[in-house]
């Protein structure tokens, strides 16, 4: 009998039954894949920050059109939204002392509709927020994340108070989406909107890390110096990949879901 399975479930099938290795082998190499494929059809790899930014904002778009018309933000994790807004904010007072550029717009815009998000959870529709599920505990991330960026912040001529700013959102945007995530590892089903927003958010940090890598690659190393010395320049791109790699299994399973027809995204035991 032939079997009716198209090319992408037997590839899913496959690749479900290998080991955690071979499935961290296989990841790394997309990833490589990808970057090598990026770095040949996007010539200005800044774009990629960019586009990074817009991705975010489209996700961003698509949990306010969730929260309007369907009039719920059951699945969505405040606390997540909380600390992207802090992250927001301290990185938008590094961008006006240090460098305001266009990345301080983009920032400025996904700040306000992040705040209006948590606004829209807190007051409008609390009665929908599902507070026990959204149980991970800030101090979790906000403590380690000062604590670091005291001991490894940027060795530039900035004043320390700016240079701990800047590395403690860099070490907050990379774990902000825990609490979102153990949100749907409570819940085990994610519905199709926020399924959309957290994929946008793995597409965005997926691009942002790739514009680090291929910067440092182009540059020969060159930009991890003017970073400055010690652990910090490489505290910079680990950040990035960790971010990446956090949101990678669920994206995976968004992606196995969305060819499989599926509009409802459940989670299997152990994902996130």
């Amino acid at each position: 009998m032939v079997s009716t399975k198209g090319p992408i479930r037997v590839v899913s099938t496959w690749v479900r039954r290998q080991p955690p290795k071979v499935k961290a082998f296989l990841a790394v190499v997309s990833a490589m894949a990808a970057l090598v494929l990026l770095r040949a059809i996007v010539h200005d790899h800044d774009n990629l920050f960019v586009a990074a930014e817009v991705v975010h904002s489209i996700g961003i778009s698509v949990l306010i059109y969730k929260l309007m018309m369907e009039k719920t933000c059951a699945g969505i994790s405040l606390k997540s939204q909380e600390l992207t807004a802090i992250f927001l904010a301290v990185r938008l007072y590094c961008s006006f002392v240090m460098e305001y550029d266009i990345h301080t717009l983009l920032d400025l815009a996904t700040l306000a509709t992040t705040l209006w998000v948590i606004y829209m959870i807190r007051f409008r529709l609390r009665s929908s927020y599902m507070e026990d599920k959204d149980n991970f505990a800030l101090y979790y991330v906000l403590i380690p994340c000062a604590v670091l960026a005291l001991v490894i912040n940027p060795s530039t001529s900035h004043n320390i108070i700016n240079r701990i700013a800047w590395a403690f959102c860099v070490y907050l945007e990379a774990v902000s989406v825990l609490p979102q995530l153990r949100v749907m590892q409570n819940t085990k089903i994610v519905e199709p909107f926020t399924a959309h927003y957290v994929f946008a958010l793995g597409v965005a940090r997926f691009l942002s890390c790739a514009h680090w890598v291929l910067q440092v690659l182009d540059s020969r190393g060159h930009l991890l110096v003017a970073l400055g010395y010690g652990l910090w320049p490489s505290m910079v791109l680990l950040a990035e990949i960790v971010q990446t790699f956090i949101l990678a299994d669920f994206c995976y399973y968004y992606v196995k879901s969305v060819f499989g027809g599926q509009l409802v995204l459940r989670l299997p035991s152990g994902v996130v």
